[in-house]
């Protein structure tokens, strides 16, 4: 479960995480970004290749969400997981009450200061 967020980092199952970071179900790694205009179809590889454990992904995309470049969208849905952005605050939210209800879900997740 996410328990806090900003001041450039994320608290995660009682472990903190300083700046951006991909949450899945059962790890949390590190995403060497810091505006979501810096998420590629490289820096993202680990939710493509995550198979059957992710259906959706939701995109903590800082303060001010943007869309996601369309052409990262298409890559996604090709590996069957769904993008969702909206802002930091909302994706850690959302995730907690996702995981909640077992869902395959994870969290890329853009540090706030």
């Amino acid at each position: 479960m996410i328990q806090a967020y900003g001041g450039g980092g994320f608290r995660i199952s009682g472990v903190d995480h300083r700046g951006s970071v991909i949450v899945f179900p059962t790890r949390t790694v590190a995403w060497a970004v810091a505006t979501l205009a810096e998420a590629t179809e490289e820096n993202l590889a680990r939710i493509a290749t995550a198979g059957a454990d992710v259906e959706l992904l939701l995109v903590g995309a800082g303060r001010a969400p943007a869309p996601l470049a369309q052409e990262l969208r298409k890559t996604l849905r090709s590996s069957g997981v769904v993008a969702e952005v909206m802002d930091t605050g909302a994706a850690c939210r959302t995730f907690n009450v996702l995981m909640a209800e077992e869902r395959r879900v994870a969290a890329a997740l853009i540090a706030t200061p």
